[in-house]
């Protein structure tokens, strides 16, 4: 596992303002993964759980993770690349430039790469975090996902 940045309280963030986070490990998105997220989701779509389908028509020769499931695996890593001490909530305020650039074949593994982009102080004490974000495939040149994640953190 990656050593995540510690930074002390949520006032210090603005210090990190334009920090690269670096990425985390590599994890596996297989084929049991996109069929939970199709079952809690509602998207059956034949490119995501009909092995056999994809195989004869898909472009890809294989099912492909949904674009959601790739970015909803960034709440789990980000503490892999940054913890912030003395913060009471975290509350996800939205994504913006959001884009899917390659799809995730089932199989693959990803990582999450992060920079700090911007830092807003929120009045009450509170402090708004844009993360430029990209999701890594091994052994591919252009990114599954890219964006900023939006966060607002409370001390």
């Amino acid at each position: 596992m990656a050593t995540p940045l510690i930074i002390p309280d949520v006032a210090s963030l603005a210090v990190f303002e334009g920090h690269d986070l670096g990425s985390t490990q590599w994890c596996s998105i297989d084929q049991n993964q996109i069929d939970a997220f199709a079952a809690a989701t509602g998207d059956h779509q034949w490119i995501h759980v009909d092995r056999e389908r994809a195989e004869r028509e898909s472009a890809f020769g294989t099912t492909i993770a949904h674009g959601y499931l790739t970015i909803s695996l960034a709440p789990a890593l980000l503490p892999e690349l940054i913890v912030v001490e003395k913060c009471s909530q975290i509350v996800n305020y939205g994504i913006e430039k959001l884009r899917l650039r390659e799809p995730v074949l089932s199989g693959s593994r990803v990582r999450l790469a992060a920079s700090i982009k911007t830092v807003r102080h929120i009045p009450g004490g509170a402090m708004r975090l844009g993360l430029g974000i990209r999701f890594e495939l091994e052994g591919k040149k252009k990114p599954a996902c890219s964006g900023e994640l939006i966060f607002v953190y409370f001390p």
